[in-house]
């Protein structure tokens, strides 16, 4: 059953609606329940809008490039930009400080990489030439695990 769909989008806020219904129409096709389908949005969009936000300097144009693979096992999404790279490690080592504590006592910054981690099965960070995050759902492995 691998599929895979690509697209090519400005990296621009007012295009990621096309991410959004993009994801909704693969992963519906796929079968996942509407609450996976809804986490994987949120994920998505974190990563999405961490790349419109940080990736490119102040009218630099860009792009996203997504890629969605439907896979016998689930889905996985990469969203790449070319854009400046983050330091991954140490916005994960920040947001696993967090495990013990309140929302109350987040600092900005990391708290959407704690999403994606909470909200897929697998999340993956490449920073070179640019970010790819690459977000992987698997089919049933939430509920097994509740």
């Amino acid at each position: 059953m691998n599929t895979s769909v690509r697209l090519t989008i400005p990296a621009k806020a007012e295009y990621l609606h096309i991410v959004r219904l993009t994801l909704f129409g693969i992963a519906t096709k796929a079968g996942f329940s509407f609450e996976q389908i809804e986490d994987m949005k949120v994920a998505v969009a974190e990563a999405c809008n961490n790349a419109v936000l940080y990736a490119y300097n102040e009218g630099q144009s860009g792009n996203l490039e997504i890629h969605f693979e439907l896979e016998d096992d689930g889905v996985s999404i990469h969203i790449k930009d070319e854009g400046h790279s983050f330091d991954y490690e140490h916005n994960a080592n920040k947001t696993a400080s967090m495990h013990n504590k309140s929302l109350s006592e987040a600092t900005v910054g990391g708290l959407g990489i704690f999403m994606m981690h909470a909200l897929m099965d697998k999340v993956q960070v490449r920073t070179n030439n640019g970010t790819e995050v690459i977000l992987t759902k698997l089919f049933g492995r939430k509920e097994e695990m509740a």
